[in-house]
């Protein structure tokens, strides 16, 4: 089957940083769904696995995350769907990915697509809205009748623009995003946050001259050690800040005086571990289905590519790349 890997880590400007390939088609396991895959979408992991993954020797190993297509073979133990339904999910990041026609996936980690959505449109949402999920109620422990503020560094990116969506329709928080050009600050407010604040400076300071009060929660979706101290004094007391980028060597002892957490969130860990509550990404997969067809939510995409080829998806690695990705990108399957 056609296929879109990579033989080594490259940078986005080598043309063999992607290459075409013939791949073997997907083995299911028991708890498997063969997806015929009809659309991806791209995010930061993409870029990175591109940018640092080392297949075995003459290997190629097919990238990609997110996905939406249909149920074309089941495994033997699959309960959850059947042959013919339209999917979307995030994938492994232990298994082939989505950049080929066909994908063997795990059912647990999988949901019914948004029947109001075309496939780039749903595509653009499965490791977004599993982050944003998980972050806020799994990791950060929010209640959804507190009547406390969130605040989301980045609010106008993949995770950000999905985490504003789902805390308005699911909980009573304030919502304050951050962001700091005029076309991001306005896509955070359609979106539905409550205020928006500049990043490019001290974010407690940018906080306090908005008025708003110190968060109890706080989403750091990028360039946390640079936001880092400033957080830790925005942050209220016994609040938590919860991050999803990569780093070493916070200074987690700021947080100490206000008996303050600090937590992460991986979206593959469920899968990679296989958790007994790995089951719940297929649930709130669902529930985000469907409230976006009740139109509580709505796609993140904002700009599709294409058909699926090595040269549109390098144009997308190169967009993220470029650190001015508002929403999402989708490329349509091959």
């Amino acid at each position: 089957m056609k296929a879109i890997g990579t033989t080594g880590p490259r940078p986005v400007s080598d043309p063999a940083a992607l290459i075409a390939f013939d791949a073997p088609e997907p083995q299911l396991r028991p708890r498997d769904l063969l997806v015929a895959v009809k659309a991806v979408s791209l995010n930061p992991v993409d870029v990175k696995v591109r940018a640092n993954r080392r297949p075995q020797a003459g290997e190629t190993s097919v990238l990609g995350y997110d996905a939406a297509g249909v149920v074309i073979g089941v495994g033997a133990e699959v309960s959850l769907f059947n042959i013919g339904d339209e999917v979307f999910y995030a994938g492994q990041i232990d298994r082939p990915g989505s950049n080929a026609e066909r994908q063997a996936v795990d059912e647990r980690i999988v949901g019914l697509k948004p029947r109001t959505l075309n496939f780039a449109e749903a595509a653009a949402l499965p490791l977004t809205a599993i982050t944003a999920w998980e972050l806020l109620f799994d990791r950060m422990k929010a209640d959804r009748e507190e009547d406390e503020s969130l605040l989301i560094v980045g609010g106008a990116g993949g995770v950000g623009s999905i985490l504003i969506q789902i805390a308005k329709a699911m909980t009573k928080l304030r919502v304050i995003a951050t962001a700091s050009r005029p076309k991001t600050r306005q896509w955070c407010l359609d979106l539905g946050a409550d205020q928006v604040v500049d990043h490019s400076g001290p974010i407690d300071q940018a906080l306090a001259a908005a008025g708003e009060r110190a968060p109890k929660f706080i989403a750091a979706l990028t360039e946390t050690p640079s936001h880092f101290e400033a957080l830790t004094r925005a942050v209220a007391p016994q609040g938590v800040i919860g991050a999803i980028d990569d780093f070493n060597g916070l200074p987690i002892e700021l947080l100490k005086q206000k008996a303050a957490g600090f937590v992460w969130e991986f979206m593959f860990t469920r899968p990679v571990h296989q958790t007994p509550d790995m089951i719940r990404q297929h649930q709130l997969l669902n529930a985000v289905s469907e409230m976006v067809d009740a139109g509580a939510i709505r796609t993140t995409l904002t700009r599709n590519l294409g058909r699926l080829s090595v040269e549109t998806l390098l144009d997308g690695h190169r967009q993220l790349e470029s650190g001015s990705t508002i929403g999402k990108v989708a490329l349509e399957g091959f």
